[in-house]
């Protein structure tokens, strides 16, 4: 068989149905798509990874917002159309459960500080909450019990209690990470208990695949599918993998997709769809729910999506600006998938892969989206003056403020939003929005849900900022604020 590279450079970018023309950068400047030598390193890229992973296909595309700007597949037999053959995405649809879980926390259906016992009945995990299953904190086992459940027919699991062996709790409850398949065969089992006893795929398809406009992705191939392999270690041949329906383990890796339905997908983890998943459960699927706590992170999961920090450290303890992934990796026997964002350049990238083992699927995907990232930088949103009335008493808040001796500076965003951030170096940095009564809660960083006061003085004046019990004075430890254990007298001296 001869290797064959296709590219596609989208000369006139696809774009997903239903959402706003984005060829034209911020500054009025219209784009036809990457530059050519950055199309050739993303074909050359997929090339490589194909060969000297020894796999039968490889295909990946690049998003940027709305628009596919780049795709291509590597293959012995290239398919006619890749752009529509369904390959098996594996843990790619925790994601997908995990926003059907969030939707339910939106309508007041659960919480996610919820047992899970208090919506299902006959669970070996009742004490395990909604939130710990999303995160993967549960400490409940990684995989049911035998046989190895991504070979074999959902048939021989009917009941959740088949799923469990007479050890699932591995670790105590909210501790930490760690990664359960069976956890997500509990989610999608609550899905189908709180939408009446409905298939979590069919949830699915209605909830979120339709208004995606994601109409090839589903439980089961269809035609045009390519099928999966083994590739033998020490030899050039092939062994086909089974592919059979996992039953009640289908939310943990089930689904089939396209590389241009999976670019829809990849819209909606960039700018979101209030359609499908409110702003609010959106933003917190980034947020890691375990630990690593602190600045000095590398990976991390949220609810439903795996976090990965790249980029070098330029300071200890990690750096600004390193550059934030989100997204997940799948596999399954015959199959290896990745999908990797970068919110902050507006770029995603999809690779899909049809063997057991073979390519690093996941550095495929990250490569590409750091070739796009680092040749083509997203060009800025224009800046624009904020809008609505201006509230005085706020701009009269902005500006420097001193935690004891350490400057910060507090600015004004849109819709009454409050950023704190150091003036130098590293520190605590949050955004705060404000409540009805007039307090700020922190969204982000070390100061998540706490709470921002203005307190003023008996004149009115505003006398300091108490933020979770830290006094921010306008002057570093002025001393007619009141400093938790007071200032010196005698004030600064040399």
């Amino acid at each position: 068989m001869s290797t064959v590279p296709t590219e596609s450079s989208h000369p006139e970018p696809a774009r997903a149905p239903g959402v706003q023309d984005a060829s034209s950068c911020p500054g009025g400047e219209t784009f036809a798509g990457l530059l050519p030598e950055t199309r050739r390193e993303l074909t050359y890229r997929l090339a490589a990874a194909q060969r000297e992973g020894r796999a039968p296909s490889v295909v990946g595309a690049v998003v940027r917002g709305d628009r596919t700007v780049w795709s291509g597949v590597r293959a012995a037999e290239p398919p006619a159309s890749y752009g529509t053959v369904q390959y098996r995405i594996g843990s790619l649809t925790k994601m997908f459960v995990a926003v059907l879980v969030l939707r339910l926390r939106d309508e007041g259906k659960l919480r996610l500080d919820d047992p899970l016992g208090r919506h299902l009945d006959r669970t070996e995990a009742p004490g395990a909450t909604v939130g710990e299953l999303l995160a993967h904190s549960s400490g409940l086992a990684a995989e049911p019990r035998g046989p190895w459940w991504e070979r074999t027919a959902g048939t021989l699991r009917p009941e959740l209690a088949d799923l469990f062996g007479g050890h699932p709790q591995r670790l105590p409850a909210g501790g930490r990470h760690h990664y359960s398949n069976l956890g997500y065969a509990l989610l999608g089992a609550l899905v189908e208990r709180l939408r009446g006893g409905r298939p979590w795929d069919e949830v699915l398809r209605d909830e979120v695949l339709e208004p995606l406009g994601m109409t090839e992705t589903a439980v089961g191939p269809r035609e045009p599918y390519v099928r999966g392999w083994a590739v033998h270690p020490w030899a050039d041949v092939l062994l086909p993998e089974p592919a059979h329906d996992t039953g009640l383990m289908g939310p943990a890796g089930q689904l089939w997709s396209t590389v241009d339905d999976l670019c829809r997908w990849a819209t909606f983890l960039l700018r979101g769809d209030e359609r499908v998943l409110s702003a609010a459960s959106f933003a917190e699927m980034r947020v890691p729910a375990v630990p690593p706590e602190g600045d000095d992170w590398d990976a991390g999961y949220g609810l439903g999506l795996q976090l990965a920090r790249t980029g070098p450290r330029t300071v200890p303890g990690g750096a600004p600006g390193r550059r934030l992934l989100v997204g997940h990796n799948g596999s399954m026997p015959g199959f290896l998938a990745a999908l990797w964002c970068d919110p902050d350049q507006d770029l995603a990238a999809i690779t899909l892969a049809n063997c057991t083992h073979g390519p690093s699927i996941s550095g495929i995907a990250t490569g590409l989206l750091e070739t796009v990232a680092d040749r083509e930088p997203r060009i800025p949103e224009p800046w624009r003056p904020l809008s609505g009335p201006l509230d005085e008493e706020l701009l009269a808040l902005t500006g420097p403020w001193y935690w004891g001796a350490k400057p910060f500076v507090l600015r004004l965003r849109e819709a009454r939003w409050l950023e704190l951030t150091p003036l130098s170096g590293t520190g605590r940095a949050s955004r705060f929005h404000v409540k009805p009564d007039g307090t700020w809660t922190g969204l982000d960083g070390y100061y998540a849900g706490e709470t921002l006061r203005v307190v003023r003085g008996d004149d009115g004046s505003v006398s300091h900022l108490d933020l979770a019990t830290f006094v921010l004075t306008r002057g570093p430890y002025a001393p007619q604020a009141p400093v938790p254990g007071g200032v010196d007298p005698e004030g600064w001296r040399v």
